[in-house]
C-alpha cells in the first residue's frame, strides 16, 4: 500500500482538519491507502515576506520532513512500502507539499534519533489549489525561489480552479511550467469553476479530481 501524508490548508494560520484532512483520509483509506494526517505548526500568515512559511518560518516544513522520516522508519510496523510515500496538500498545504518536494536535501532541524538519517524526499506529490508558489506581485509570472524545482523533484499532480478567488491559478501554472522544464513527470487539471477550498465536497465537474488522482497514482505505480 502507498502511504500518504495528508497536509491540510489554512493559510498557515489554522488547519482545515476535516475538509482537507479527515474527509480526505476517509477517501484514501477506503482505497487501501495508509493515511497519516499531519498536524503541523501554523506560526502565522505566509504573505510576503512569507513570515509563516519557509524561509520566514521553518516550523511547518520541519514537521513535514520529520513526519516523512518517521513514517519511513516504521515502514515494517505499518506494513507499507518505504519507497511509495507521498504527500497530498491543499492551499497552504499545497505550498508545503511543494516545499517538501524541493527542499528535502536541506537539514532544517537538529537530528533527534535514527529516523533522521533517512531521506525525507516524498516519492510522489499531489497539490490541490496550492498557494504561495508565485512571486507576490500580479505583474510577475515567476516561481517562488524557495521551491527550487530540479529533475529530482518527485512526480507531481496538480488541481486548481481557474476562478480560484484565494490563490490565483498562476500558482499551479508557474509550478507546472517549472516541473516540465526540469523533466519531472507531471499531470495538471484546471477547471473553469470551483473557486477555492472545494475539497471533496463540490458538485461541479471539478469534483472528478479524486478519481483522476487515483488513476494517476496507479499510472506511476504508487497505488
Amino acid at each position: 500500500m502507498a502511504p500518504r501524508q495528508m497536509v491540510p490548508g489554512g493559510g498557515y494560520w489554522i488547519l482545515a482538519m476535516q475538509l482537507e484532512g479527515t474527509d480526505v483520509c476517509d477517501w484514501l483509506t477506503a482505497r487501501g491507502v495508509t493515511c497519516i494526517l499531519l498536524k503541523y505548526r501554523v506560526p502565522g500568515s505566509c504573505l510576503y515576506p512569507r513570515s509563516g512559511c519557509y524561509p520566514g518560518n521553518k516550523a511547518a516544513l520541519d514537521d513535514a520532513q520529520r513526519t516523512i522520516r518517521l513514517v519511513r522508519s516504521r515502514a515494517s510496523e505499518l506494513k507499507i512500502d518505504p519507497h511509495k510515500i507521498g504527500v497530498l496538500g491543499f492551499s497552504a498545504g499545497g505550498h508545503l507539499v511543494a516545499a517538501t518536494s524541493t527542499l528535502y536535501d536541506r537539514r532544517l532541524y537538529k537530528p533527534v534519533d535514527a529516523a533522521d538519517k533517512l531521506s525525507c524526499r516524498p516519492d510522489f506529490a499531489i497539490a490541490v489549489y496550492p498557494g504561495h508558489l508565485t512571486e507576490h506581485t500580479k505583474s510577475r509570472f515567476e516561481l517562488n525561489p524557495y521551491v527550487p524545482v530540479t529533475k529530482n523533484t518527485p512526480p507531481t499532480f496538480l488541481v486548481q480552479a481557474e476562478n480560484d478567488d484565494v490563490d490565483d491559478v498562476r500558482n499551479s501554472l508557474v509550478y507546472f511550467a517549472a516541473l516540465k522544464r526540469a523533466g519531472v513527470p507531471t499531470e495538471m487539471h484546471l477547471y473553469p469553476d470551483g473557486k477555492h477550498a472545494f475539497g471533496l465536497q463540490s458538485k461541479l465537474p471539478i469534483s472528478a479530481w479524486p478519481d483522476l488522482a487515483e488513476k494517476w497514482m496507479k499510472s506511476i505505480k504508487m497505488l
